[in-house]
């Protein structure tokens, strides 16, 4: 009996297979990591998602207020670094009277479909309860549906909806909300 090789007669035997990306989680802030979460912003959110050039001015006003707020102080952070390269980010910051909010979730898109988007929202959850935070917010829309998927598991509810067309073509502006 013969047996085919049918890697090598659909022509897969000459496709390189890609290895994702090796990568390390620091959950310390360092000079350059604000910057660089509205720069991962200013790339991938206008090319994956036609978002303009006033969604990028929101995230950067976002990010400059918590950092003069003192966050990650209360808070926590999540930057994923894969070779000394800034490669995405969860953050946690604390809104005051028991509130915290998850922000600036993006990765890199080498390294999604593994999980890590997953353990980080979980891992800024963890620390909101560890924090005594008894709800946690986040601002999202819904082209974002495998982003959505792993707030909806982690136990955030969609709680208000609505349509915006400031930052581009109209999107479904949405709030999770995760009771503690």
């Amino acid at each position: 009996m013969l047996i085919r090789d049918v890697r090598r007669e659909n022509g897969l035997d000459q496709a390189p297979i890609r290895a994702r990306p090796r990568y390390e989680i620091r959950r310390e802030l360092r000079p350059g990591d604000p910057e660089a979460i509205v720069a991962m912003h200013e790339r991938l959110y206008p090319a994956e998602y036609d978002r303009n050039e006033l969604f990028v001015a929101m995230v950067a006003k976002s990010v400059a207020e918590a950092v003069e707020r003192g966050w990650p102080d209360g808070g926590g952070i999540w930057v994923v670094d894969c070779g000394g390269e800034f490669a995405g980010s969860v953050a946690l910051t604390d809104e005051g009277a028991g509130v915290g909010a998850l922000r600036w979730v993006l990765l890199a898109p080498e390294l999604r479909g593994a999980g890590l988007g997953r353990r980080l929202v979980g891992e800024a959850v963890e620390r909101a309860r560890e924090l005594g935070m008894r709800r946690v917010e986040l601002y999202t829309f819904s082209a974002l549906r495998k982003a959505g998927r792993i707030y909806r598991e982690a136990g955030f509810r969609v709680t208000s909806s609505h349509d915006r067309s400031d930052w581009g073509p109209t999107i479904t502006y949405q709030e999770y909300v995760l009771e503690l």
